[in-house]
């Protein structure tokens, strides 16, 4: 039996839609394997009884389906359904590995990125690299065309999820369909200023390069108390705050004695929407790593 443990992952960290990408140090997925004739799929864990284990509906499923690798899979869900936090892209990333250590297959991990991504076109509906490239890879990613190009970085974060639950296609469906091209130069500036920020384990400038005016707002306007959220993490001292991905889960960059602060102010924050939440006090880590 092959067991491996699979970061949650921030996606877009505002400026870099669809390219960007984190690995969180927690909370994560821990997944094990074993050879079978036909794969089959057990869930446990957050939100679990929300997710299909038929594997012709489950992003496990669609992973071992793209390897030629059945298995039975067992899946405990640190990373829950709907939050923003690649709880897919975990789970792809973690049954990629593990097969291919099962198997003896012989894949690097950026090669696994594209099988990995199958299992994220079940959710989606698009192979996205955004969040299984970290989720693999670890550190800061950039995925494009070309490839991924991968950061290590220790940038501390604090995440808060509230419980509130955005679909990943509805936030693709907010998307706006174009952007002044004002917007997209600030938009370039910021990204860059946010990739030199992760180069420097600066979290200042990853904090400033967070900020974005094309989609972020979109997706914000689905989050009830965002705007508040926003206001008060920067109060406590957070450097940048943006939506995680799909979302409902906010992401702000900080120094590191910061963090609880900025955790309190977060969940102080939702409160005062009447919406409940919980905040991670975490930073950008490892990859999936063979337990």
């Amino acid at each position: 039996m092959i067991t491996v443990r699979a970061p949650a992952t921030s996606a877009n960290l505002g400026s870099g839609f669809d390219v960007f990408g984190a690995a969180l140090s927690r909370p994560a997925d821990i997944v094990r394997v074993e050879p079978a004739d036909e794969t089959t799929i057990e869930m446990s864990g957050a939100g679990s009884e929300y997710i299909p284990e038929d594997p012709e509906k489950n992003v496990a499923g669609a992973v071992a389906d793209a390897l030629s690798a059945p298995a039975r899979i067992r899946i405990d869900k640190g990373v829950r359904p709907s939050s923003g936090l690649g709880s897919s892209a975990a789970s792809a990333a973690a049954v990629a590995l593990a097969l291919d250590a099962l198997y003896e297959l012989g894949h690097g991990r950026e090669a696994l990125v594209p099988y990995a991504a199958e299992g994220e076109a079940l959710v989606s509906g698009e192979a996205h690299a955004d969040n299984v490239a970290p989720a693999l890879m670890g550190g800061f990613t950039i995925a494009t065309d070309g490839g991924i190009t991968q950061i290590d970085t220790s940038i501390p974060l604090v995440v808060c999820l509230p419980e509130l639950v955005v679909s990943t296609r509805d936030a693709r469906r907010v998307v706006p369909a174009s952007a002044e091209v004002s917007e997209v130069v600030d938009c370039v500036g910021r990204a860059a200023t946010l990739t030199a920020g992760m180069c420097r384990d600066d979290p200042t400038l990853v904090g400033r390069g967070m900020a974005d005016e094309i989609v972020t707002p979109a997706r914000a306007a689905l989050i009830d108390g965002y705007e508040t959220v926003h206001e008060y993490a920067l109060d406590a001292g957070a450097t940048g705050v943006t939506v995680s991905g799909a979302g409902p889960a906010v992401i702000a960059a900080c120094r590191h004695p910061d963090r609880r602060a900025i955790a309190s102010a977060m969940l102080d924050a939702f409160a005062d929407h009447d919406v409940e939440a919980r905040a991670y006090q975490t930073r950008v880590g490892r990859g999936a790593e063979l337990l």
